[in-house]
C-alpha cells in the first residue's frame, strides 16, 4: 500500500497544474462560503453591541424597525418628530433615570449629523455596557463645537481645532450647506465598531442656530443670522426624534411603555432595543441565508469541478491503473487510491481557503471597515464555520467515491487496450 501512494503521489505531481486549478477553485470556494458566515456572524454581532444599557427608545409613532434604523443607526428619516415638552415629561417621570434627547435630518459630507445634549457622554453606552471615550478633545461646550466620531476623523483627516459646515438634509447630492454658521471639532471620540464612529455630534442648540433664518428646509430670502446673534435667540428645541431612556428600576419598563403608548397630547411610541434588534434581524436574516445558499451552491459547484476532473482524467490513465493491477494491486487498491486522491485534494482546498479568508481580512479588513463600518479580523474558524467545513469536507469525501468507483469497475485488459 506504501508502495502504492507514492505511485500515487508521483501520479498527482505529473497533473499538478490540472490538480493546482481544482485546488485553487475549492479554495475560493471555501473563502467565499466562510467569507459571507464571517461577514454574517460579525454584523449581527455589531448591531446587537450598537446600543448597550437603553431600556427604552421612545419616538413617534411607526414601526418598531424603523424607529431603531433612525435612532440608533441613523439610516433613513423618521416619519414624524416628538415635542420637546413630551421629552422634557418623560425626563421627568419618577421612573426614569436618565434621558438622551436625540435629533437627526443633517449631515456632513455623507455622515450623518446627530443633535444631542451632554447626557449623551455620559450614559450612551455600546457593547458590554461600555462608555463612550474621547480619543482627543472633550464634549461641545458652546454652541458652535461639533464631537466627531472616530471614522469621520479618520476619513476626512480632521483634528481638534478644525472648521467644518453642515448639509441641510441627509446624503451627499446637491445639499444646501450652512455656510454662514461653521463649527469647531472640540472632541474625537475613540473607535466603538458602531454608528457612533460615523457620525458628526452636535449641540440641540446648535441644531436651532443653524435652522433659525430656515424655513421649510430651505433659507429664508433675505434673512441672515449671523452666528454671534444667535445666542440672542431661544434655542430650546421645539421638537426631537427620539429619546433614549434608561430607567431606575427594570421591573417597571412595560408600565412606561403602556403609558407612553397612552400618551394622547402627543402620538409616541417606545420599544425595547433587544426586541427590535431580533425584529430588525428577522427582516435583515432572509438576505443572509440567500447568500449563504448561493456560496453553497458555490461550493457544490467547485466539488462538480472536482469530480469531474478526476473522472475526465481516467481516460488518461487507463494505462496507469492497468499497470498498478498488473504489479499486484487490488481493484479495492484503486478504489483507495482514487477516493484518496480527491479526499485530499479536498481537506488541501479547504485549508488553503481558510489561509487566503484570513489573508483577504487582513488586506482588505480595513477597507471594509471605512466603507460599511463593521470590522472583521483574523482568526482561526468559529464552531459555526467549523460545521460548514466539515459538511463540506464530507460532501467533498462522498464527491470523491464517484472516481474511485469509476476506477473500480474498469478492467484489467480495458486499462491494457485502451480504446484511442
Amino acid at each position: 500500500m506504501k508502495m502504492l501512494i507514492k505511485l500515487a503521489a508521483r501520479s498527482a505531481w505529473n497533473r499538478r497544474f490540472t490538480l493546482g486549478l481544482i485546488l485553487l477553485a475549492i479554495a475560493l470556494s471555501t473563502t467565499l462560503l466562510l467569507g459571507i458566515e464571517r461577514i454574517r456572524h460579525d454584523v449581527r454581532e455589531s448591531f446587537s453591541q450598537s446600543v448597550s444599557g437603553t431600556d427604552l427608545v421612545v419616538g413617534a409613532r411607526t414601526s418598531s424597525v424603523q424607529l431603531m434604523l433612525y435612532a440608533i443607526f441613523h439610516i433613513g428619516g423618521a416619519t414624524n418628530n416628538i415635542g420637546w415638552e413630551s421629552a422634557q415629561k418623560l425626563a421627568h417621570n419618577p421612573a426614569v433615570a436618565w434621558t438622551i434627547p436625540l435629533s437627526l435630518g443633517d449631515s456632513h459630507r455623507g455622515f450623518p449629523v446627530l443633535a444631542t445634549n451632554g447626557d449623551y457622554f455620559t450614559h450612551f453606552h455600546y457593547g458590554d455596557k461600555q462608555a463612550l471615550r474621547f480619543s482627543a478633545g472633550q464634549p461641545f461646550h458652546d454652541v458652535f463645537q461639533t464631537v466627531l466620531g472616530a471614522d469621520v476623523a479618520q476619513q476626512l483627516h480632521y483634528k481638534i481645532g478644525d472648521h467644518i459646515t453642515l448639509s441641510h438634509g441627509s446624503g451627499s447630492a446637491n445639499l444646501t450647506e450652512h455656510a454662514d454658521k461653521p463649527f469647531v471639532v472640540s472632541g474625537i471620540l475613540a473607535s466603538t465598531g458602531t454608528p457612533v464612529d460615523r457620525t458628526v455630534h452636535i449641540g440641540l442648540d446648535a441644531m436651532e442656530a443653524i435652522h433659525l433664518d430656515w424655513e421649510g428646509g430651505a433659507p429664508i430670502k433675505g434673512l441672515m443670522i449671523p452666528s454671534e446673534m444667535v445666542k440672542k435667540f431661544d434655542l430650546t428645541p421645539k421638537t426631537v426624534t427620539a429619546v433614549l431612556v434608561g430607567l431606575k428600576n427594570r421591573a417597571s419598563v412595560f408600565a412606561l411603555q403602556r403609558a407612553i403608548a397612552d400618551d394622547k397630547d402627543d402620538p409616541q411610541m417606545a420599544v425595547l432595543p433587544g426586541v427590535a434588534l431580533d425584529e430588525l434581524w428577522q427582516v435583515v436574516g432572509v438576505g443572509e441565508k440567500a447568500l449563504l445558499a448561493v456560496s453553497a451552491m458555490v461550493v457544490v459547484v467547485g466539488l462538480a469541478g472536482l469530480v469531474s476532473s478526476i473522472l475526465a482524467s481516467l481516460g488518461e490513465r487507463r494505462r496507469e491503473l492497468a499497470i498498478l493491477r498488473s504489479v499486484g494491486a487490488h481493484p479495492i487498491d484503486i478504489f483507495f487510491l482514487l477516493a484518496l486522491e480527491g479526499f485530499v485534494v479536498m481537506l488541501v482546498g479547504v485549508l488553503m481557503g481558510i489561509v487566503l479568508l484570513n489573508l483577504a481580512i487582513l488586506v482588505l479588513g480595513p477597507l471594509l471597515a471605512s466603507e460599511f463600518g463593521f470590522a472583521l479580523h483574523p482568526a482561526l474558524p468559529t464552531v459555526g464555520e467549523l460545521l460548514l467545513l466539515l459538511w463540506t469536507i464530507i460532501g467533498g469525501l462522498i464527491a470523491s467515491l464517484l472516481p474511485g468507483l469509476r476506477a473500480y469497475r474498469l478492467s484489467l485488459s480495458d486499462g491494457l487496450t485502451p480504446r484511442v
